[in-house]
């Protein structure tokens, strides 16, 4: 009866994320990322109870039929939705919370070739955008939105706008109240805000800079004594 709801809940996440989706006979049939999640559930049940080259056998059935490579050790909660799914691959240490979104081309992957936590873990309510990739044992905390072929290679706290080769954090650009769409045809740029923010700060100090000039060349002028007329007779004698 678990699995029975489970499968569901699979269904309906894809009816709340998608709007292509029309019918409940055209999801089963048809969703990769949805026959890929499923599969994977098989694959990680076997690899738990370390039948383990099964495991990957079903895992390599699945990259076959679905092109959404997901390792049997990945940990995956649920309501995962994985739109398009093409190209998407998800490292045997990888931990994915529930309600996450991921779409095409999306990489969760490692760097280190020891047997340890070498992939990333994607807490609750993350948006992963298409091309992205995700790289190291990082932490993406709940909520955060990664944007369109950004490369993150360090953690981000809770609702996070991540953008960018490296991934950069742009701060206060994700809510608690708007943690699934992101914009793309407005993605923010981090390096051209910290430029817009250093020309701003030099246009700045350039009108300081100029403003005590001014004050500067009033004060000499109030300081400067007036010529007298014998000065005047002196300097005219010494011409002469």
């Amino acid at each position: 009866m678990m699995l029975i709801d489970r499968m569901r809940e699979d269904i309906q996440a894809v009816f709340d994320r998608d709007p292509a989706a029309r019918t409940t006979l055209e999801v089963v049939l048809t969703y990769a990322g949805l026959h890929a999640i499923w599969l994977h559930r098989i694959a990680h049940f076997l690899w738990q109870h370390n039948f383990k080259l099964i495991g990957r056998m079903v895992s390599a059935l699945s990259r076959f039929l679905t092109g959404i490579e997901i390792h049997p050790g990945a940990k995956i909660g649920r309501r995962l939705f994985i739109d398009h799914g093409s190209g998407v691959v998800i490292g045997e240490t990888a931990e994915i919370g529930d309600d996450v979104l991921i779409y095409q081309g999306v990489t969760l992957g490692g760097t280190s070739l020891r047997k340890e936590k070498r992939h990333p873990t994607i807490e609750d309510h993350v948006m992963v955008s298409a091309g992205a990739a995700v790289i190291g044992p990082v932490r993406i905390g709940r909520g955060s939105r990664i944007g369109a072929g950004a490369v993150v290679v360090s953690s981000a706290p809770p609702y996070s706008t991540i953008v960018g080769i490296p991934g950069k954090v742009i701060e206060g650009e994700s809510t608690r109240q708007d943690i699934v769409t992101l914009d793309h045809a407005h993605l923010p740029d981090p390096v051209a805000r910290a430029i817009n923010g250093l020309v701003e700060k030099i246009n700045q100090l350039g009108a300081r800079l100029e403003e005590i000039e001014q004050r500067q060349d009033c004060l000499e002028d109030k300081l400067m004594p007036e010529a007298s007329p014998s000065n005047g007779a002196v300097r005219k004698h010494q011409t002469d």
